[in-house]
Protein backbone atom coordinates (compact mmCIF):
# COMPACT_ATOMS: atom_id res chain seq x y z
CA UNK A 1 0.00 0.00 0.00
CA UNK A 2 1.40 3.40 -0.95
CA UNK A 3 0.03 6.44 1.21
CA UNK A 4 0.60 10.35 0.06
CA UNK A 5 1.37 12.31 2.74
CA UNK A 6 -0.89 15.42 3.74
CA UNK A 7 0.48 18.33 3.89
CA UNK A 8 0.84 18.27 7.87
CA UNK A 9 2.49 14.94 7.60
CA UNK A 10 5.42 16.38 5.35
CA UNK A 11 6.09 18.82 8.05
CA UNK A 12 6.30 16.15 10.76
CA UNK A 13 8.48 14.29 8.05
CA UNK A 14 10.31 17.42 7.85
CA UNK A 15 11.44 17.84 11.30
CA UNK A 16 12.34 14.02 11.40
CA UNK A 17 14.84 14.53 8.28
CA UNK A 18 16.30 17.42 10.13
CA UNK A 19 17.32 16.09 12.91
CA UNK A 20 19.27 13.43 11.09
CA UNK A 21 21.47 16.14 9.48
CA UNK A 22 21.81 17.69 12.39
CA UNK A 23 23.13 14.16 13.86
CA UNK A 24 25.16 13.77 10.59
CA UNK A 25 26.53 17.27 11.12
CA UNK A 26 27.80 16.67 14.76
CA UNK A 27 29.48 13.30 13.18
CA UNK A 28 31.16 15.62 10.72
CA UNK A 29 33.09 17.72 13.27
CA UNK A 30 34.27 14.43 15.15
CA UNK A 31 35.62 13.08 11.91
CA UNK A 32 39.24 12.46 11.59
CA UNK A 33 41.83 9.74 11.48
CA UNK A 34 42.08 7.88 14.55
CA UNK A 35 37.98 7.81 15.15
CA UNK A 36 36.29 4.51 15.77
CA UNK A 37 33.30 4.21 14.10
CA UNK A 38 31.82 2.90 17.47
CA UNK A 39 32.57 6.12 18.76
CA UNK A 40 30.54 7.94 16.14
CA UNK A 41 27.87 6.01 16.43
CA UNK A 42 28.04 6.71 20.65
CA UNK A 43 27.59 10.76 19.50
CA UNK A 44 25.48 10.37 17.27
CA UNK A 45 22.88 7.97 19.83
CA UNK A 46 23.01 10.11 22.50
CA UNK A 47 22.22 13.84 20.10
CA UNK A 48 19.12 11.49 18.92
CA UNK A 49 17.98 10.64 22.31
CA UNK A 50 18.55 14.20 23.59
CA UNK A 51 16.42 15.90 20.49
CA UNK A 52 13.64 13.61 21.94
CA UNK A 53 13.86 11.05 18.91
CA UNK A 54 14.33 7.80 18.53
CA UNK A 55 17.25 6.09 16.75
CA UNK A 56 15.50 3.93 14.25
CA UNK A 57 18.31 1.60 12.90
CA UNK A 58 18.97 0.46 16.51
CA UNK A 59 17.33 -2.83 16.70
CA UNK A 60 16.23 -2.72 13.04
CA UNK A 61 15.93 -6.60 12.06
CA UNK A 62 17.71 -8.22 9.08
CA UNK A 63 16.06 -10.78 7.17
CA UNK A 64 16.67 -13.31 9.91
CA UNK A 65 15.00 -11.30 13.01
CA UNK A 66 18.64 -10.35 14.46
CA UNK A 67 18.52 -7.19 15.32
CA UNK A 68 20.79 -3.93 13.97
CA UNK A 69 23.20 -3.37 16.52
CA UNK A 70 23.92 0.22 16.64
CA UNK A 71 21.89 3.57 15.79
CA UNK A 72 24.11 4.58 12.53
CA UNK A 73 25.29 2.53 9.59
CA UNK A 74 29.25 3.01 9.21
CA UNK A 75 30.21 2.04 6.22
CA UNK A 76 34.06 2.15 5.21
CA UNK A 77 35.62 1.86 2.20
CA UNK A 78 34.49 -1.02 -0.10
CA UNK A 79 31.41 -1.52 2.27
CA UNK A 80 28.55 -0.47 0.20
CA UNK A 81 25.34 -0.32 2.98
CA UNK A 82 25.22 -1.73 6.55
CA UNK A 83 28.46 -1.58 8.44
CA UNK A 84 28.28 -2.28 12.01
CA UNK A 85 30.33 0.15 13.95
CA UNK A 86 33.49 -1.38 15.58
CA UNK A 87 36.29 -0.14 17.42
CA UNK A 88 38.93 -0.01 14.48
CA UNK A 89 40.11 3.76 14.23
CA UNK A 90 39.56 5.27 11.14
CA UNK A 91 42.59 5.93 9.05
CA UNK A 92 43.68 9.36 6.32
CA UNK A 93 42.32 8.63 3.30
CA UNK A 94 39.29 6.52 3.94
CA UNK A 95 36.05 7.09 3.17
CA UNK A 96 33.30 6.38 5.51
CA UNK A 97 29.16 6.06 4.53
CA UNK A 98 26.92 7.26 7.77
CA UNK A 99 23.54 6.30 7.49
CA UNK A 100 21.29 7.32 10.06
CA UNK A 101 17.21 7.47 10.99
CA UNK A 102 15.39 9.01 13.39
CA UNK A 103 12.20 8.46 14.70
CA UNK A 104 10.44 12.27 15.93
CA UNK A 105 6.89 12.86 16.66
CA UNK A 106 5.99 9.06 15.21
CA UNK A 107 7.30 9.91 11.74
CA UNK A 108 10.75 8.85 9.86
CA UNK A 109 13.68 10.30 8.74
CA UNK A 110 16.52 8.65 7.19
CA UNK A 111 19.99 10.17 5.08
CA UNK A 112 23.22 9.23 4.29
CA UNK A 113 26.45 11.18 3.57
CA UNK A 114 29.81 9.59 2.22
CA UNK A 115 32.70 11.51 4.20
CA UNK A 116 36.51 11.72 3.67
CA UNK A 117 39.08 10.68 6.05
CA UNK A 118 41.42 13.69 5.92
CA UNK A 119 43.05 13.73 2.03
CA UNK A 120 41.20 11.29 -0.16
CA UNK A 121 42.72 10.29 -3.57
CA UNK A 122 41.51 12.26 -6.61
CA UNK A 123 39.34 9.08 -8.08
CA UNK A 124 37.85 8.18 -4.99
CA UNK A 125 36.52 12.39 -4.61
CA UNK A 126 35.42 11.93 -8.26
CA UNK A 127 33.23 8.96 -6.71
CA UNK A 128 31.75 10.57 -4.23
CA UNK A 129 31.26 13.63 -6.27
CA UNK A 130 29.55 11.78 -8.97
CA UNK A 131 27.18 9.85 -6.38
CA UNK A 132 26.16 13.02 -4.74
CA UNK A 133 25.17 14.40 -8.33
CA UNK A 134 23.34 11.34 -9.20
CA UNK A 135 21.27 11.90 -6.42
CA UNK A 136 20.73 15.09 -7.01
CA UNK A 137 19.70 13.88 -11.16
CA UNK A 138 17.63 11.65 -9.62
CA UNK A 139 15.67 14.28 -7.05
CA UNK A 140 15.40 16.48 -10.14
CA UNK A 141 12.74 13.60 -11.72
CA UNK A 142 10.48 13.77 -8.18
CA UNK A 143 7.92 15.89 -9.75
CA UNK A 144 4.08 15.13 -10.40
CA UNK A 145 3.44 13.53 -13.86
CA UNK A 146 7.23 11.82 -14.03
CA UNK A 147 7.77 8.05 -13.00
CA UNK A 148 9.92 6.26 -10.74
CA UNK A 149 11.65 4.59 -13.31
CA UNK A 150 12.55 8.57 -14.49
CA UNK A 151 13.97 8.71 -11.39
CA UNK A 152 16.12 5.70 -11.61
CA UNK A 153 17.18 5.93 -15.40
CA UNK A 154 18.77 9.50 -13.95
CA UNK A 155 20.90 8.43 -11.40
CA UNK A 156 21.96 5.06 -13.46
CA UNK A 157 23.05 6.96 -16.39
CA UNK A 158 24.65 9.76 -14.40
CA UNK A 159 26.90 7.08 -12.94
CA UNK A 160 27.33 4.55 -15.71
CA UNK A 161 28.88 7.08 -17.95
CA UNK A 162 31.49 7.51 -15.68
CA UNK A 163 32.28 3.88 -15.97
CA UNK A 164 31.04 3.03 -12.05
CA UNK A 165 28.78 0.47 -10.72
CA UNK A 166 25.28 1.07 -9.75
CA UNK A 167 24.44 -1.51 -6.75
CA UNK A 168 20.96 -3.46 -7.96
CA UNK A 169 20.39 -5.35 -4.53
CA UNK A 170 19.80 -2.24 -2.26
CA UNK A 171 17.34 0.42 -3.69
CA UNK A 172 15.50 3.42 -1.71
CA UNK A 173 11.83 2.83 -0.75
CA UNK A 174 8.89 5.18 0.79
CA UNK A 175 8.86 6.92 4.14
CA UNK A 176 6.40 8.01 6.51
CA UNK A 177 5.11 6.17 9.77
CA UNK A 178 7.69 3.65 9.03
CA UNK A 179 11.31 4.16 7.61
CA UNK A 180 10.53 1.82 5.10
CA UNK A 181 7.28 1.58 3.06
CA UNK A 182 6.40 0.99 -0.31
CA UNK A 183 7.37 1.88 -3.37
CA UNK A 184 10.66 0.65 -3.77
CA UNK A 185 13.03 3.21 -5.44
CA UNK A 186 15.83 1.49 -7.68
CA UNK A 187 19.13 3.09 -8.84
CA UNK A 188 18.80 1.64 -11.78
CA UNK A 189 15.55 1.35 -14.72
CA UNK A 190 14.20 2.73 -17.26
CA UNK A 191 12.39 6.24 -18.63
CA UNK A 192 8.88 6.20 -18.46
CA UNK A 193 8.15 2.89 -16.39
CA UNK A 194 6.84 2.57 -13.29
CA UNK A 195 4.26 3.84 -10.94
CA UNK A 196 3.09 7.71 -11.64
CA UNK A 197 4.69 10.03 -9.35
CA UNK A 198 1.59 11.91 -7.48
CA UNK A 199 1.96 14.81 -5.27
CA UNK A 200 2.88 13.49 -1.33
CA UNK A 201 4.37 10.87 -2.37
CA UNK A 202 7.18 10.74 0.09
CA UNK A 203 10.29 8.67 -0.88
CA UNK A 204 14.01 8.38 0.19
CA UNK A 205 16.72 8.22 -2.69
CA UNK A 206 19.89 6.72 -2.54
CA UNK A 207 22.15 5.88 -5.31
CA UNK A 208 25.10 3.12 -3.89
CA UNK A 209 27.71 3.52 -6.43
CA UNK A 210 30.96 1.65 -7.04
CA UNK A 211 34.12 2.07 -8.11
CA UNK A 212 34.35 -0.57 -10.12
CA UNK A 213 31.65 -4.04 -10.28
CA UNK A 214 28.01 -3.72 -9.53
CA UNK A 215 28.59 -7.15 -7.94
CA UNK A 216 28.47 -7.35 -3.55
CA UNK A 217 28.03 -9.49 -1.49
CA UNK A 218 27.10 -9.84 2.35
CA UNK A 219 30.15 -10.11 5.63
CA UNK A 220 29.95 -12.98 8.12
CA UNK A 221 28.04 -10.81 10.38
CA UNK A 222 25.14 -11.00 7.75
CA UNK A 223 24.64 -7.18 7.68
CA UNK A 224 27.62 -5.65 5.81
CA UNK A 225 27.17 -5.56 2.21
CA UNK A 226 30.65 -4.89 0.16
CA UNK A 227 32.00 -4.88 -3.02
CA UNK A 228 32.97 -8.15 -4.79
CA UNK A 229 36.74 -6.60 -6.13
CA UNK A 230 36.69 -4.33 -2.96
CA UNK A 231 37.19 -1.25 -4.90
CA UNK A 232 35.11 1.78 -2.96
CA UNK A 233 31.71 2.44 -2.77
CA UNK A 234 29.65 6.04 -2.10
CA UNK A 235 26.12 6.56 -0.61
CA UNK A 236 24.43 9.66 -0.36
CA UNK A 237 20.62 9.83 0.25
CA UNK A 238 17.80 12.40 1.04
CA UNK A 239 14.15 11.88 1.59
CA UNK A 240 11.74 13.63 -0.49
CA UNK A 241 8.22 14.70 -1.02
CA UNK A 242 6.87 14.71 -4.28
CA UNK A 243 5.27 17.97 -5.54
CA UNK A 244 4.38 19.85 -8.80
CA UNK A 245 7.51 21.47 -10.80
CA UNK A 246 10.30 20.61 -8.13
CA UNK A 247 10.38 17.76 -5.70
CA UNK A 248 10.55 19.43 -2.25
CA UNK A 249 14.29 17.84 -0.17
CA UNK A 250 12.82 16.73 3.53
CA UNK A 251 16.13 15.92 4.89
CA UNK A 252 19.20 18.34 4.30
CA UNK A 253 23.12 18.61 3.76
CA UNK A 254 23.75 22.27 4.86
CA UNK A 255 24.48 22.11 8.08
CA UNK A 256 26.85 18.70 7.43
CA UNK A 257 28.97 20.59 4.73
CA UNK A 258 29.41 23.73 6.25
CA UNK A 259 31.03 21.86 9.07
CA UNK A 260 33.35 20.38 6.49
CA UNK A 261 34.00 23.74 5.21
CA UNK A 262 34.88 24.95 8.24
CA UNK A 263 37.62 21.82 9.13
CA UNK A 264 39.27 22.71 5.64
Amino acid sequence: MIYLKTDEEVELLREANLLVGKTLAELAKAIKPGVTTKQLDAIAETFIRDNGAIPTFYGFPNPKGEPFPASICASVNYQVVHGIPNDTPLQEGDIVSIDCGTQLNGYCGDSCYTFAVGEISESVQKLLTVTKEALYKGIEQAVVGRRLGDISYAVQSHCEAEGYGVVREFVGHGIGKKMHEEPKVPNFGKRGNGMLLKNGLCIAIEPMITMGTKEVYMQEDRWGIVTRDKKPAAHFEHSVCVRKGKADILSSFEEIEKVLREKQ
